[in-house]
């Protein structure tokens, strides 16, 4: 449920008090959701949580399914600036890679198979975020070619959809230690032929 208070126009700026229903909206809806499951989140159960009416609940969003399409785009900014955290933290080029694609896997993992993601998992918002994070990791792989840490005899675009698509069995597998060997197979594949 959602824990803050939503503060009242005159207090704040227009825009901070859109940004606090935004946010109080879909959180209150991401946690009606855990708690209880897809068909408990109305946009009743929704409005008497956060506080905030009806009536102005149907300003902000069209339904249910439009909060939890926007929950669900905040959730992918959030993975994709915490990957290039991971990314600005790590060492050399293939360490960046590594701890990445770890990341990724484990976020696949830990996010995988509810009705929420039959739901969400369409639109123009997954085909964007699939492009960023197809564009990220490949360019995590062309520095990683100029280096010589990784191959450079395929395209990093190819090497970037084999990375993604191999990862995504990490979303069936039953421990993260299965994850973590699952990333190692797909570096394996990205090490420089031999000669």
């Amino acid at each position: 449920m959602y824990s803050g208070v939503v503060p009242k126009l005159w207090n704040e700026t227009i825009e901070a008090h859109r940004r606090a229903v935004r946010d109080a909206t879909l959180d209150t809806a991401a946690a009606l959701l855990a708690e209880h499951g897809l068909a408990s989140v109305t946009m009743s159960r929704i409005a008497k949580k956060t506080g905030i009416g009806r009536a102005t609940l149907y300003k902000y969003f069209s339904g249910v399914e439009a909060i939890l399409l926007a929950w669900h785009e905040r959730q992918i900014t959030g993975h994709l600036e915490y990957l290039a955290e991971i990314r600005d933290r790590a060492g050399g080029a293939g360490e960046r890679l590594e701890a990445v694609l770890e990341a990724y896997a484990l976020i696949s993992y830990k996010h995988h198979g509810t009705e929420l993601a039959a739901l969400v998992h369409r639109g123009d918002h997954i085909a964007r975020a699939q492009k960023q994070l197809n564009d990220f990791i490949r360019d995590l792989l062309t520095e990683g070619a100029e280096t010589g840490a990784l191959r450079d005899d395929v395209a990093p675009d190819e090497l970037a959809s084999y990375c993604l698509h191999a990862l995504t069995a990490a979303s069936s597998l039953p421990s993260e230690a299965a994850v973590r060997r699952l990333v190692t197979v797909t570096l394996t594949g990205l090490h420089p032929r031999a000669d």
